[in-house]
């Protein structure tokens, strides 16, 4: 996608192929799909240091499409497949990347100062089987951040 926004040096090669990879297709197709459904895009491929790992090696986080439904900050991650055979798309947004997504989210609310906005996790899947419509599923919601809070000593188990 064109509309990057990156708080850290990309280490991306700048000679990249003019071609769009499947990926990119299916952010274009997923941006194109809020766009018709109301949403407003904010930035795409937003990137930001978001702490360390358990080794002490830096972590970069990267939401896909930052967007507004109404009142609601959306953070979409996008999936894009040829195939469902194997299992689907969706299920590659597991715990890790969910965990990954909202951390970035936290990083792009303190940068905006947008810490009490309203928000959402949301996730679009682009199957397209070669030469055929791509199909495009949006789920709204897959998980809040309250999972991913951490708990403090005086509240309950």
């Amino acid at each position: 996608m064109s509309d990057v926004l990156s708080i850290i040096d990309d280490e991306r090669p700048a000679n990249r192929s003019t071609k769009l990879s499947l990926g990119d297709l299916g952010e274009k197709l997923a941006v194109d799909h809020l766009i018709r459904k109301g949403f407003d895009i904010v930035v795409t491929n937003f990137k930001a240091p978001v702490g360390r790992n358990s080794k002490g090696v830096s972590v970069t986080g990267e939401i896909d499409i930052i967007a507004i439904d109404g009142d609601t900050l959306c953070f979409v991650e996008v999936k894009t497949r040829t195939s469902e055979d194997f299992a689907p798309a969706i299920t590659a947004v597991d715990l890790r990347k969910q965990r990954q997504i909202t951390r970035t989210s936290k990083v792009y609310r303190r940068l905006f100062n947008l810490e009490s906005a309203k928000v959402r996790f949301d996730v679009i899947t682009v199957v397209s089987p070669n030469n055929e419509k791509p199909a495009i599923t949006l789920t709204k919601s897959l998980w809040t951040e309250g999972s991913f809070s951490k708990r403090r000593w005086h509240e309950p188990f």
